[in-house]
C-alpha cells in the first residue's frame, strides 16, 4: 500500500490498538516511530518489530516538541501521524470524577492531538502532504453512563479530525478517525471497571457481532485509511464496532 519509503508515527504504541498498528506498519513502512509515557513497554514493541522506540508524555508539550526534534533527526519528516494515545476514568456518575481526573483523560485523550498537530502539520506541509489518523472511540458516538467524561473527550476528537481535515486539505493532508468499540486491551478493565466473566458477558451483548475488538481489527483499518487506497477519503469516522452503533 505504498509505505515502503515512509516514516510513520504512531503515538500510545507501547501496547493494545497501538501496539497492534505499530507490528502492521513496520511490516510496510520504512521506518516506524513509537511515542510512549511507558518506556519498557516501547522498547518491547520496538525490539520485536524493528521500529525505534521514545518515552514521550504526549500531554506535555516540551516533550512532544522535544520528540518532533528527535524523529526529524532520526528519520525524517513524518508522513503518517497516527494518534492513539489514550486514557480513561472508572465508570462513576459524572459529579463524582474529580478534577484531577477529569484533566487527566483531557489532556491525553484532547491535549495530545493539539500538540502532535502544532508540530508536526507544519513539517508535512513543507513536504508536500501527509496523513494524520485519529483513534477516537464508539464513546464519542453513542455515550453510556458513567463514562460521561471519557465519552465527551472522544467526541471532542471526532469534532476536531472532522475540522482538521477541512482545513488541511488544501495542504494535501488527509485526516480521518477510527471509532473503536472496547478491546482486548489495558484499558478493558477500567472501561468495564471490573473484568469479571459477568461484565464480560453485559457488554458482549451489546455488540452485533458478539466479541470485542482486537488490535489486528484497528491495524487493518488504519493501514486503508492511510494508504494511497483511501486517497479520497478524509474527515471520515469509520467505527470498528461489530455494529454496536447501528
Amino acid at each position: 500500500m505504498g509505505f515502503e519509503h515512509k516514516v510513520v508515527i504512531v503515538t500510545g504504541g507501547g501496547s493494545g490498538f497501538g501496539a497492534g498498528i505499530v507490528r502492521r506498519f513496520a511490516c510496510d513502512a520504512g521506518q516506524v516511530a513509537i511515542a510512549d509515557i511507558d518506556a519498557d513497554a516501547a522498547q518491547r514493541i520496538a525490539k520485536e518489530t524493528g521500529a525505534r522506540a521514545y518515552q514521550v508524555d504526549v500531554s506535555n508539550g516540551d516533550n512532544v516538541a522535544e520528540f518532533a526534534a528527535s524523529v526529524v533527526n532520526d528519520m525524517g519528516p513524518p508522513d503518517v501521524l497516527i494518534n492513539n494515545a489514550g486514557i480513561t476514568h472508572l465508570p462513576k456518575p459524572l459529579e463524582d470524577i474529580t478534577e484531577d481526573e477529569f484533566l487527566s483523560v483531557f489532556s491525553v485523550n484532547c491535549k495530545s492531538v493539539y500538540l502532535t498537530a502544532r508540530h508536526f502539520v507544519p513539517m508535512m506541509k513543507a513536504s508536500g502532504g501527509g496523513c494524520i489518523l485519529n483513534v477516537a472511540s464508539t464513546a464519542g458516538l453513542s455515550p453510556r453512563p458513567r463514562l460521561n467524561w471519557y465519552n465527551a473527550s472522544k467526541g471532542w476528537m471526532i469534532t476536531a479530525t472532522r475540522t482538521m481535515a477541512i482545513e488541511l486539505a488544501p495542504f494535501n493532508i488527509r485526516v480521518n478517525g477510527l471509532a473503536p468499540v472496547a478491546g482486548e486491551t489495558p484499558l478493558l478493565k477500567r472501561f468495564l471497571g471490573e473484568d469479571t466473566p459477568e461484565r464480560r458477558e453485559a457488554f458482549l451483548s451489546t455488540i452485533p457481532l458478539g466479541r470485542f475488538c482486537h488490535p489486528d481489527d484497528i491495524a487493518s483499518a488504519a493501514r486503508f485509511l492511510c494508504s494511497d487506497d483511501a486517497g479520497m477519503m478524509t474527515g471520515v469516522i469509520l467505527p470498528i464496532d461489530g455494529g454496536r452503533t447501528l
